[in-house]
């Protein structure tokens, strides 16, 4: 089985790409829904301790854990310490998952791939990205997001320029859905090659 890491920035559609995977007939995996999962699960009990205040009948406030973390350096080291070990078990549960229903490849969803080094964890890196502007544009039409919280989640992503640079290969989502899903397409048909 190949496994695949698929990652981008904010706002670059790398949501919108894993669902082109997912319906191309690949495994994938979404670290982030596991995260929203274990914000209602295993995860609020560990994050009411460390960050006081920051759950509210039996799930975390994202809102208040935000206010909490973003922009702290420290805190978001305890928070990573707390939900990164999580999210890498039910990560490991997928693959195991996928690996016995004989899924060719899986896709692993993982915002912070290389940040948090995971990218030694996958055979290929798919960096979704778009220009600046595209970005700026999606991201600020997200409801409650404003240019200062956008600043603040783009300061503790590596720069798009160097996610570029380490993928293997890249999505340009800015030229519409049909261009993505060709990018997926021919990508798929890259790796069919390695397997």
């Amino acid at each position: 089985m190949i496994l695949v890491g698929l990652t981008g920035s904010i706002g670059m559609g790398k949501s919108t790409t894993a669902k082109m995977f997912a319906a191309a007939g690949c495994a994938v995996y979404d670290a982030d829904a596991s995260v929203h999962a274990l914000y209602r699960a295993e995860a609020v009990p560990l994050i009411e301790e460390a960050f006081p205040g920051t759950t509210a009948e039996g799930a975390v406030d994202r809102k208040k854990l935000g206010a909490a973390v973003l922009g702290d350096g420290e805190a978001m080291k305890r928070l990573e310490a707390i939900v990164h070990p999580l999210v890498r078990a039910r990560e490991q549960a997928f693959i195991g998952r996928a690996r016995d229903s004989g899924a060719r490849i899986a896709v692993l969803d993982i915002p912070l791939l290389f940040e948090t080094g995971a990218q030694g964890r996958v055979d290929a890196c798919v960096v979704v990205t778009a220009s600046s502007r595209v970005q700026r544009e999606r991201v600020l039409a997200r409801p409650g997001m404003d240019e200062a919280t956008f600043e603040k989640i783009r300061d503790r992503q590596m720069a798009d320029e160097e996610k570029r640079r380490l993928a293997h290969f890249l999505i340009d989502t800015g030229h519409g859905l049909e261009h993505a899903r060709r990018s997926v397409a021919s990508i798929l048909r890259a790796l069919a090659g390695r397997a």
